[in-house]
């Protein structure tokens, strides 16, 4: 990934794993440049474990180092870019019995200028744009479309993101906790009118059938009868849906012209 982002000209902010990768250490040895090859664990052995620095305005403690990193393939010649790692660490001033010497992670990035407090905000960016693509693929039908053709999937990508924009501008307007709820809130809802438009059409059955047998006494009467039912519970679907002109019109409508009208 950060060969990638080399080649791109991103700046990449990486969580790393505590592996065996190894990293080179330069600093100065009696007025010479020392430079020695380590991993992770080493790193914080050597420069990290008793330098603790508090980070303003956060409940963390951090210190950064700044080494190089090879990008080569295992058989290419070595590609060593400047990368800084920035080792992330609990504070313990109020919280003693919670956090261990252990419990620390390490970030990476190849700007060398990023303070601790800019990778751990830019980072944290990272939850949203994973909530948002649990969400679109779990509910909002993302990769889930049954078309071979190149445009669809390409509109299906821009479907999906106005849905969950859809979400967002009701949660907004609803000042709701989260996106889940109110997608839930209308998930009900349409499970409701769906069920109560299956339901409608068993009373329907009834009530025809009734009306057939009384044709013989009501004549055209019963057709006319069952033509009313029709229209009536049509409304009350328009209603529940808000598709009904009066509702549409109040939309349609600003706020101050809303008002004088109610």
């Amino acid at each position: 990934m950060t060969r990638l982002t080399q080649e791109t000209s991103v700046v990449p902010i990486l969580r790393m794993k505590k592996n065996k990768m190894k990293y080179r250490l330069s600093e100065y040895v009696q007025g010479e440049m020392v430079s020695k090859e380590l991993h992770i664990h080493g790193l914080y052995k050597d420069s990290v474990r008793k330098g603790w620095v508090p980070i303003h305005g956060q409940k963390y403690q951090a210190k950064t180092v700044d080494v190089e990193l090879n990008l080569a393939e295992p058989k290419d010649p070595e590609q060593w870019v400047k990368v800084r790692l920035l080792f992330v660490h609990g504070n313990t001033e109020n919280t003693k019995a919670t956090v261990g010497k252990h419990d620390w992670a390490v970030f990476l990035t190849t700007e060398l200028a990023l303070s601790p407090n800019t990778i751990l905000e830019t980072y944290s960016l990272r939850w949203a744009i994973e909530v948002y693509f649990k969400e679109a693929k779990q509910h909002l039908g993302f990769l889930k479309e049954q078309s071979n053709h190149y445009a669809a999937y390409v509109a299906f990508i821009y479907l999906t993101a106005i849905r969950f924009c859809l979400l967002v501008i009701a949660k907004q307007m609803q000042c709701a906790v989260n996106i889940s709820t109110v997608r839930q809130s209308l998930c009900s809802n349409s499970a409701d009118i769906c069920f109560a438009g299956k339901l409608w059409q068993d009373f329907r059955a009834v009530i025809s059938g009734a009306l057939d047998s009384l044709k013989a006494v009501l004549g055209d009467v019963a057709a006319l009868v069952m033509e009313t039912i029709d229209a009536h519970i049509e409304c009350l679907f328009l209603q529940v849906l808000q598709l009904d002109p009066k509702t549409l019109r109040l939309e349609a409508m600003d706020d101050k012209d809303r008002c004088l009208l109610c």
